[in-house]
């Protein structure tokens, strides 16, 4: 499909979408619990007092179980007055199903924020909670850079700052991880400072006959692959506003175009496991662990088990920048929680979202292997679990921590995982495999 095709689509679709939603801006919203739904944002009530009566909140997630009843219980401890009702879905359903989950009249009180939330909040189907960022100082227990992604980009009615559709509990970073006995092997002796030297640390690891690279891409592995490597080329404005859905914003640049032949050329040399297009990223951890290769791309989430079978052989690193000034940039979210315009307690919702950031549970959050908001307030960690926090701390520092490239679009994570399996294969062009990410982008925001 020719570009002048494509924009004159673009246009003739966001057209159509202003001839629809005209009518509608002249209602009201409705306050939470409504059945009926009224587009636009809606933000929570002003006042986080806690009705004192017995509530229940339904719970949807799709990450971490385990962590998730530990919050609730260490949280129905201190608030006995309400129960929390867990919901688990595996993350690939969770997805699929979440428009029609909250725009349902069963929506939960609380769910996890994923691709497609955006769209929701831009439809008032999940609260602004800017009010109750204000009422209970959130930016002072959460880094800016992991509250700024879960603005979807909007502002906040209610206090005319930024929108917030979302309170993390556990942040992410994705970067490498190295077997440090395969490594010394290879005559590697520390990480690379830059992106040239970690490609020259790959080589020496094809040398000495290891596996350089593990990458699990039959699902998300290949992904973070190459989110690593364009959070190197690529300014992250203009990568955030290719996310966000901004106006004009492409990812068709030289920059996508150097990401994607770096995927390739390195496939070309034979860094990758061989059977890389068909492991799963938790198999490609697996194997790693029993020494399959010198490096893993993978997210803080492996830590824990990486941490407990490799104990000191393991380390961690983000991906370096092309010069060893640049700042540390790393994809990375949170396991975050939204709060449905349909719930009837919000102000126990928020309750249960400001509990995320307290000392309590950050440590809840540290012990199942995610960063917590605060790092401040639980005991420092060591091992690897240290590399991942300081790798961390200087992404915060520099302003560095991106979103998936998935959130450019709720359609976008097929695209990717397909393009990015044909890139390792050497099977599609780069500029071909960045077009069809932008027509997929095209299309979604012309809606």
């Amino acid at each position: 499909m020719d570009r002048t095709h494509r924009a004159f689509r673009r246009v003739a679709a966001m057209a159509c979408a202003v001839a629809l939603v005209l009518p509608l801006t002249a209602c009201d919203a409705l306050t939470p619990g409504s059945a009926a739904v009224v587009p636009g944002p809606r933000s929570v009530p002003s006042s986080t007092a806690v009705p004192d009566e017995d509530i229940t909140l339904r719970l949807q997630f799709a990450d971490a179980p385990v962590m998730v009843d530990a919050l609730i219980a260490a949280f129905e401890k201190d608030h006995p007055s309400i129960r929390v009702e867990p919901h688990y879905k595996t993350f690939p359903d969770y997805v699929q199903n979440l428009k029609l989950t909250m725009t349902s009249d069963t929506a939960p009180d609380i769910a996890q924020y994923a691709v497609g939330m955006n769209d929701l909040a831009a439809d008032g189907q999940i609260l602004d909670l800017a009010p109750y960022r204000e009422a209970y100082g959130w930016d002072d227990a959460i880094p800016p850079v992991s509250l700024d992604q879960l603005t979807a980009g909007r502002r906040s009615e209610a206090t005319g700052g930024r929108a917030l559709f979302g309170v993390p509990a556990g942040l992410s970073i994705t970067g490498i991880y190295y077997n440090k006995k395969l490594a010394e092997r290879a005559g590697i002796g520390s990480p690379p400072r830059t992106l040239a030297e970690f490609e020259d640390q790959l080589a020496a690891a094809k040398e000495a006959g290891l596996t350089p690279l593990g990458v699990g891409a039959l699902d998300s592995g290949g992904i973070h692959l190459w989110a690593a490597l364009l959070n190197q080329t690529m300014p992250t404005d203009d990568y955030w506003d290719w996310v966000n859905g901004t106006k004009g914003a492409t990812i068709e640049t030289p920059a996508g175009i150097t990401a994607s032949e770096l995927v390739v050329e390195w496939g070309r040399k034979s860094y990758y496991n061989k059977s890389a297009n068909g492991t799963a990223q938790i198999d490609s951890t697996a194997r790693f662990t029993k020494g399959d290769s010198v490096f893993l791309i993978n997210g803080n989430w492996a830590a824990g088990q990486l941490a407990t079978t490799m104990g000191d052989n393991v380390g961690f690193f983000p991906m370096p920048g092309v010069q060893a000034s640049d700042p540390t940039v790393a994809s990375g979210f949170s396991v975050s929680y939204a709060v449905s315009s349909r719930s009837e307690h919000p102000e126990a919702a928020g309750a249960f979202l400001d509990f995320l950031t307290s000392p309590e549970a950050g440590q809840i959050i540290s012990d199942n292997g995610f960063l917590p908001p605060n790092p401040e307030a639980v005991a420092k960690p060591d091992g690897v679990l240290a590399d991942i926090a300081e790798g961390h701390r200087r992404a915060v520092a520099d302003d560095g921590i991106t979103t998936f490239p998935d959130f450019a679009a709720p359609a976008m994570l097929d695209r990717l995982r397909s393009g990015i399996q044909k890139l390792i294969a050497d099977r599609v062009k780069p500029a071909d495999y960045l077009d069809s990410l932008q027509d997929q982008w095209e299309e979604h925001h012309a809606r």
